[in-house]
């Protein structure tokens, strides 16, 4: 395996705070690495060192020196004067890499090519930062939460798209389908170290756990050692031999053991005084549109009517502009609709987290923020949780909670925001992308919440993997003022979806068949396979077939774990060239399947 980035003894801490001590670590060409951590934990950071954006205390980061390298930021600047087309060639654009610029822009949802940056949300910027990093064809990208403002769909071109990609590939997302399908290595980041796993997401949740059972175990062990040898340094005799000293250096380095926590969740918070009455709300006929910047006249909503059941949890999905956060605010009663109404019930309390986000008072500590709310939550049946026992629930320790909010991350702060909102025990929860930000730990900790959840839920997310575990139903916003609704969670309705897209072709190619011929002997263009071009349509079946067993081989073993490194490496190269291969042969297919035989 040919290195591409090899970590040394890297060091990096702000002030006291440590945020990883002497981690080694290496990418090799072809790798595609997720590294995964807490919110506050260093990640961005760390990828901002990688990329030479920031500084490092100690160790060596040794780059092979011939490759390019790209980076996508977290929060992307941009000059607000240059034109899309020029922040994603930043100025060097030639006609064929504007073509291809294009093709990735539409797929990203970008279409005004001259429109000023400054005139883009700050979404589509990320959008087209992300375009810029793939146009500029690096050898090695690093990518800071890429699924970030991207709807549904793009995420899944994309996730096709860099699986496909023979570049070398080192990326924080909280996407864990994004995870599973993308990469083959994953780093997590954790209590200042750094531990490797070579396989999918999938694969490091389960030798992750062995990992926490086998320290769980040692720490166990030396706590009861500990004890022992406590004892013999409190009656340890002054005058001490080599042997002594020997065994007293060997009681500190045990104490330390004995001392680690794994922190891990245990508890599950089900609160039982909830209540919520029969009558949610009612939908009567609701229509909106909106005129945008360029005069074009947007539906939101087509004369609607939806009646919300008693403790349903429904999932908003749709592309990015068709109307999701609108819905939601209309139902709150920020936006007026333009005619019907939200007839909501009396006993309905909503609890409302948005996509801005609270504005915090950086000099306030984190816990000073959810005691001025309440200092406990009541679970019913006599049971209390205390404003500090919900922060410690949602992963903030003591210390982080005695810290002042300025020092808080951006994830550390959503996070936050989040505890505000669940702190006033609401009985209907209105989440507008509420993963955004939040790292892996705290959104399984979110999932297990709404699961046990006794109440109502409304969730808009692009999160796949989010909206499995947590929704019963979705509402599919599909523009123009087409709204759909299914009974099941985002995956259930992608397999319906593709179920139904084949079933419909199919009927169509059926009623092609059926219908009389019209052939114009005059004027028929059509012809007849050659010899050559029926042994060669022969054997493209067979070599089609033959490829798609391998790719289903490749993608097995890839996911199995059992692969040594350059074992590893040498299949993760394979993948991508044998899909275009495979492109390929199916294309050249197609054509020949369109003559007479």
């Amino acid at each position: 395996m040919t290195p591409y980035l090899d970590v040394q003894n890297l060091t990096k801490s702000f002030g006291a705070q440590v945020l990883f001590r002497n981690i080694c670590f290496s990418v090799g060409e072809g790798q595609k690495v997720g590294l995964i951590a807490k919110n506050g934990t260093g990640k961005s950071t760390l990828l901002e060192i990688l990329a030479g954006k920031e500084g490092y205390d100690e160790g060596q980061i040794i780059y092979r020196n011939d490759i390019r390298i790209g980076f996508l930021e977290q929060t992307p600047k941009f000059d607000a004067e240059e034109s899309v087309l020029d922040a994603c060639f930043n100025h060097e654009g030639n006609p064929d890499k504007i073509l291809r610029a294009k093709q990735i822009l539409t797929q990203l949802h970008i279409t005004d090519l001259d429109q000023p940056m400054g005139q883009l949300s700050g979404g589509q910027q990320k959008r087209v930062a992300l375009a810029n990093a793939l146009l500029n064809e690096p050898d090695f990208l690093i990518l800071d939460e890429p699924t970030n403002h991207l709807d549904l769909e793009m995420i899944v071109w994309l996730e096709g798209y860099l699986s496909r990609s023979t570049l070398t590939l080192l990326m924080v997302t909280h996407d864990r389908y994004f995870l599973d399908h993308v990469c083959q290595v994953i780093l997590e980041l954790d209590n200042e170290t750094i531990y490797s796993y070579h396989g999918n997401y999938s694969y490091y949740l389960e030798k992750r756990q062995e990992r926490i059972e086998n320290q769980t175990a040692e720490i166990a062990r030396a706590k009861n050692l500990y004890r022992t040898e406590l004892e013999w340094m409190r009656r340890m005799p002054q005058a001490r031999g080599h042997k002594a000293r020997y065994r007293e250096e060997a009681f500190y380095d045990l104490q330390a053991k004995a001392h680690q926590r794994i922190e891990e969740r245990q508890m599950r918070l089900k609160a039982s005084n909830v209540y919520i009455g029969s009558k949610i709300f009612e939908c009567q006929y609701v229509s909106k549109k909106f005129t945008d910047s360029k005069g074009n006249e947007k539906i939101i909503l087509d004369n609607f009517y939806y009646n919300f059941a008693r403790f349903e949890k429904m999932g908003i999905v749709g592309n990015n502009g068709t109307g999701k956060s609108t819905f939601i605010k209309m139902l709150l009663g920020i936006v007026p609709p333009d005619s019907g109404k939200f007839d909501i019930g009396e006993t309905v309390r909503f609890g409302y987290f948005s996509q801005e986000g609270l504005q915090f008072n950086n000099d306030e500590k984190v816990i000073d923020v959810i005691t001025d709310i309440a200092d406990y939550i009541d679970l019913g049946g006599g049971r209390h949780m205390t404003a500090s026992q919900f922060l410690n629930y949602f992963m903030f320790t003591p210390e982080q909670q005695h810290n002042y909010v300025y020092k808080l991350s951006g994830g550390e702060r959503r996070k936050l925001y989040l505890c505000t909102v669940l702190m006033r025990n609401p009985n209907f929860l209105v989440l507008d992308e509420p993963t955004n930000d939040l790292d892996i730990q705290t959104l399984q900790v979110l999932e297990q919440y709404l699961e046990d959840f006794p109440g109502c839920v409304i969730v808009v997310s692009h999160d796949r993997y989010f909206m499995d575990k947590v929704v019963d139903h979705l509402l599919i916003f599909k523009g123009e003022g087409v709204v759909k609704d299914f009974p099941g969670n985002y995956t259930q309705y992608r397999e319906w979806s593709a179920l139904k897209s084949k079933e419909d072709s199919e009927k169509e190619k059926s009623r092609a068949d059926k219908a009389p011929a019209k052939k114009d002997y005059h004027h028929d263009t059509r012809r007849r396979m050659s010899y050559k071009e029926k042994r060669e349509f022969e054997q493209l079946t067979a070599d089609i077939e033959k490829l798609e067993n391998e790719q289903k081989l490749l993608e097995t073993q890839l996911c199995s774990g059992q692969l040594s490194v350059e074992e590893l490496t040498e299949k993760s190269k394979r993948l991508p060239k044998l899909k275009d291969e495979l492109d390929e042969k199916s294309m050249r297919w197609l054509e020949l399947s369109e003559l007479d035989n």
